[in-house]
């Protein structure tokens, strides 16, 4: 008998319709089922034991269960309830077939790197970050909602490297290079790679090229100035901040197992959902 957790998108009803479709056939194959849209989930529904995680929803339910493991091994199966999908590994259609291939070992897993992000309050201890966090996409420092450009000094292994005058700027991994660094026009990099890209989003400032970095270089990103700001990891506000805050972010000692069904086609996922076939 196998564990599985569903982190169901829950504003998708064809996502919610298949999670109760699921849930029923496992339960009566005599595996253990639980939901991430049952009350109480988040005290009970995750645990070390379990044995797989399933995505009902888009690239986001995907972070979601990233974030809900928090660090525990089990892998995860991503079902493509979304538009784009980058992270997804079956369409619904093979949802059931390929659960039951899972749980029967017959797949395949992608390590995919994560990020550390610490942040410290102006004049706080080194040694005493207000939040720790992790990301599988991305780690941002921005503008506050409606606020203006913001000033952040950026220092590369606690070596000063030089300020930003911009809405923000974002430390990605290569899984994030898809994600909002590519809406600020930084570069595709296969996602098994492993590096970090700091890129600026609207820099006013001629420097605007996304750096690629070493894994193991300690990234500190902080807000000069009175301009307020916030941090926001993988999509999840984590915290407000103000001049002197800084944000720290680094390769974390963490990944990400994603299921997959033979070779990866990078290629292939770039024609699909670019449309490059058609050029």
């Amino acid at each position: 008998m196998a564990l599985v957790v569903l982190v169901v998108h829950e504003e998708r009803p064809e996502a919610v319709a298949q999670a109760d479709a699921l849930a029923a056939v496992l339960m009566g194959d005599g595996h253990q089922v639980n939901r991430s849209d049952d009350p109480g989930f988040t005290a009970t529904g995750m645990d070390d034991a379990t044995d797989l995680v399933v995505s009902l929803g888009g690239d986001g339910s995907i972070l979601r269960a990233v974030d809900l493991l928090d660090g525990r091994s089990a892998p995860i199966l991503g079902v493509n309830h979304g538009e784009l999908g980058y992270l997804a590994t079956v369409e619904p259609a093979d949802a059931h077939a390929s659960v039951v291939r899972v749980l029967a070992g017959e797949h395949d897993l992608e390590e995919r790197m994560m990020l550390r992000v610490e942040v410290y309050r102006a004049g706080a201890s080194a040694a005493a970050p207000e939040v720790i966090d992790h990301a599988l996409n991305e780690v941002v420092v921005e503008r506050s909602a409606g606020g203006q450009t913001i000033r952040v000094g950026v220092s590369l292994d606690g070596e000063s490297f030089t300020s930003y005058a911009a809405d923000g700027l974002i430390a990605a991994t290569p899984t994030g290079s898809t994600a909002y660094a590519f809406s600020a026009r930084g570069p595709i990099v296969d996602p098994l790679h492993r590096a970090i890209q700091l890129t600026p989003v609207s820099p006013h400032m001629l420097f605007d090229r996304t750096l690629v970095l070493e894994p193991s270089t300690e990234v500190g990103m902080e807000v000069l100035g009175r301009r307020a700001a916030t941090c926001t990891v993988d999509g999840r506000s984590v915290a407000d901040l103000a001049g002197g805050d800084r944000v720290m972010c680094t390769a974390a000692d963490r990944v990400v197992r994603l299921v997959t069904f033979g070779p990866r086609d990078l290629r292939g996922l770039l024609v699909n959902r670019f449309g490059l076939a058609d050029r």
